[in-house]
């Protein structure tokens, strides 16, 4: 079967694609009953009306979550977590009366640029419930992308890109890709903490959360205006070294944006 899909496959057309992954502080539980689920789900929904961006695969754990996005716009994704991490937070917080942040280190993203990478990443998605002890078999796990491929659900999840790369006909398509979940993944594509964004991923991000406006500009703004930007860049996890390589801004300064 690999040997036939393997000449099936092509390489990547498309850009904008990426793996992110966030993790609840100290490896604190982001779920507590099936009603977190869905609000996370129902969060990631509406960010994707609004934003028309692609869901390739995702994964909900106790304490991290998996996503798989294809953007419509080069820095949807800034803003898409924005609409995500936020509120669910917030809500989070007011539900069960904790303060403090919720999710650990903002999140982290890689960009997907190769086929059979992408196929890889959709399995070990969906492989860690499996991995994690939480089922003995993916498809009974129901908070995973897994079954939107299997039943033909279309919705939040976009399958026919990836299914597509398995056979033309959806019912073998699916076959296949049933195949290919039974293979257990080795590799670990967690995104550790330690992973840096490429200076044209900062420059990117910090683009999408101004707004449009350049990193560049907010040098020759009013102070107030500079530093209410800066203090926006910070909160979105932007570290002062970045800002400061960026903006061209000095960390000093922008060390005390929120203290003026």
């Amino acid at each position: 079967m690999m040997g036939r899909m393997a000449r099936r496959l092509r390489k990547l057309s498309e850009t904008g694609i990426y793996h992110i992954v966030f993790r609840g502080v100290n490896h604190c539980h982001l779920f507590e009953e099936k009603e977190d689920y869905e609000k996370l789900l129902d969060l990631l929904a509406k960010a994707k009306e609004d934003l028309l961006f692609k869901v390739y695969a995702f994964c909900l754990l106790d304490n991290h979550v998996h996503l798989l996005i294809k953007e419509q716009s080069s820095g949807d994704i800034i803003i898409a977590m924005r609409k995500l991490i936020t509120p669910y937070a917030y809500w989070f917080n007011r539900k069960y009366l904790r303060s403090g942040a919720l999710i650990a280190n903002r999140y982290r993203s890689e960009c997907v640029e190769d086929d059979r990478y992408l196929l890889t990443l959709v399995r070990y998605i969906h492989q860690n419930p499996l991995k994690a002890g939480i089922t003995k078999n993916i498809e009974s796990y129901r908070y995973s992308s897994y079954r939107d491929y299997t039943t033909h659900k279309e919705g939040l999840v976009d399958t026919q890109f990836v299914i597509g790369m398995f056979a033309n006909s959806r019912t073998k398509a699916v076959e296949q890709f049933v195949a290919f979940h039974a293979l257990i993944e080795d590799g670990d594509f967690s995104l550790p903490e330690t992973q840096k964004l490429s200076e044209a991923q900062i420059r990117e991000g910090m683009l999408a959360c101004l707004g449009g406006i350049s990193p560049y500009a907010l040098s020759g703004m009013s102070k107030a205006e500079r530093n209410s930007l800066l203090l926006r860049l910070r909160e979105q996890g932007f570290s002062i070294r970045q800002i400061e390589r960026v903006t061209g801004i000095s960390r000093g300064i922008i060390a005390r944006c929120n203290k003026d």
